[in-house]
């Protein structure tokens, strides 16, 4: 039984180790799982002791139950307290992805009717990180990939603006959660903002964003969204968004920190 208690509890402080701390990143062990192996411990932990005073008379001196009954008490309210931590993770995290999304939401409507389009077709927001499932077709369908990605950054280091933001399309249509699909978003971006189509630039870097808001190319996305909204005189969404990159990224590069500092002061933010 002791051995058995070993075991779990190793699994547990293992997969605590590799959850609490990362929780801006995903995990192959969810919030749930942790608090299921927890519970699973703690219930071990109820059989042991009741074993021990079952059998402490036979063989286990009183004053050895005792001090194990003791640290049982101590583990258990350590427990307690990662069951309750590992809650209050998920009741923040939670919350942070429903504030992003209605954050989202509300960009979605403003560039909508910034372009005049109709903000009754509007849906609610994918979840943060899109869907998760990307096929793989093997090695010629991944040379495929990279060769059309290739050729919208070969039109868009051309100046061939319009067609590089067509080609960006052509690419996140065809293959979409791909693994190049946030910094094709990211460029088609770039594209629209050479065309100075300012709500195209919005909208797509937003798509690279919340495609993948813990990428490599989010921090970057949220600047040049903050930028983009600056240029449609957006001025209070954008100083939102700038503030949200120190909110959300604690290490973004020094060179984005300061544009970060020189945007928000162009932009005026308090």
């Amino acid at each position: 039984m002791i051995t058995k208690l070993r075991g779990v509890f190793a699994a547990v402080l293992i997969s605590c180790m590799a959850v609490l701390p990362a929780t801006g990143q995903t995990q192959a062990q969810t919030l749930e799982d942790v608090r299921m192996d927890i519970t699973k411990l703690s219930e071990l932990m109820q059989e042991l002791r009741s074993e021990l005073l079952i059998t402490g008379n036979s063989g286990v001196s009183q004053e050895s139950v005792g001090t194990i009954l003791q640290r049982l008490n101590t583990l258990e309210a350590d427990l307690s307290a990662a069951l309750g931590l590992v809650e209050t993770l998920e009741f923040r995290v939670v919350q942070i992805a429903d504030d992003a999304i209605r954050r989202i939401g509300d960009l979605e409507f403003r560039l909508t009717e910034l372009e005049g389009g109709d903000t009754s077709t509007l849906t609610t927001p994918p979840p943060l990180g899109g869907e998760t499932d990307i096929g793989n077709g093997g090695q010629e369908l991944a040379s495929d990939e990279q060769r059309s990605f290739d050729a919208g950054v070969a039109l868009y280091d051309a100046g061939e603006f319009q067609a590089a933001a067509e080609q960006f399309l052509t690419f996140t249509t065809t293959y979409p959660g791909g693994p190049l699909t946030s910094e094709a978003q990211y460029r088609r971006g770039l594209a629209f903002a050479g065309l100075q189509d300012w709500g195209g630039a919005a909208r797509s870097y937003l798509d690279s964003f919340s495609g993948a808001p813990d990428g490599p190319f989010a921090p970057v996305s949220l600047y040049e969204l903050a930028s983009s909204l600056g240029a449609l005189e957006q001025t209070d969404q954008a100083c939102l968004t700038l503030d949200e990159i120190g909110i959300r990224y604690q290490n973004v590069s020094v060179d984005l920190g300061a544009q970060i500092l020189a945007q928000k002061q162009i932009l005026a933010c308090p």
